[in-house]
């Protein structure tokens, strides 16, 4: 089992950049890692994901090539670099664990173990 914590989400303007991070704490850290968002009445939506190793990794279309998935397996994070950011990205950010750990899944079913979420609000 592992327990999960999402911080860094705060208010910004469109165009800024912003670093969310996510702590594991368990016995270990061997699973995929994911981040889905929530819009205010809206379903949780995919973000990106990476395997254990960081060596695949997937995207949703609306965050390539602005959004990248990095995680340290040494100190049990996965972060969230967000640039150029838009007021359609605000949400609560979930961070996602998940024990088929070779899977960069964007299916929600994937993952077994979910944060508390941290709020990402883009102002225009």
């Amino acid at each position: 089992q592992v327990q999960l914590e999402e911080s860094g989400g705060r208010l910004v303007q469109a165009g800024d950049s912003l670093r969310l991070s996510c702590a594991a704490s368990g016995r270990t850290f061997k699973y995929v890692m994911g981040w889905f968002r929530q819009g205010s009445g809206k379903e949780r939506e995919f973000v990106a994901a990476a395997t254990w190793s960081g060596a695949t990794t997937n995207y949703a279309d609306s965050v390539k090539g602005r959004f990248t998935i990095s995680r340290d397996n040494a100190r049990y994070t996965v972060s969230l670099q967000m640039n150029n950011l838009k007021p359609e990205d605000t949400a609560v950010y979930y961070c996602a664990a998940g024990r088929t750990w070779y899977v960069a899944t964007s299916d929600r079913t994937g993952y077994d173990y979910w944060g508390q979420g941290t709020q990402v609000t883009v102002s225009s």
